[in-house]
């Protein structure tokens, strides 16, 4: 299991909410947040899901998120 980080647009409550159903049920996703006090709104993910299929995830809730290299 590994951990990625993702820089997103997802700034509220109200669009947690939104994406939660979505990274719930992605494979792969055994643990998920988003630091929406970060300016990048940072989502970070714990599992064994490639970056593509978490980014699939959060494009298909209608939001963006881009890798973030260590």
């Amino acid at each position: 299991m590994s951990t990625q980080k993702f820089k997103t647009n997802i700034k509220c409550g109200g669009c947690i909410s939104t994406v939660t159903p979505v990274l719930d049920k992605t494979p792969g996703i055994y643990k998920w947040e988003v630091d929406t006090n970060n300016p990048d709104k940072i989502l970070t993910i714990e599992g064994d899901a490639t970056s593509e299929a978490v980014i699939k995830a959060v494009q298909g809730a209608g939001f963006t998120a881009t890798e973030l290299k260590d």
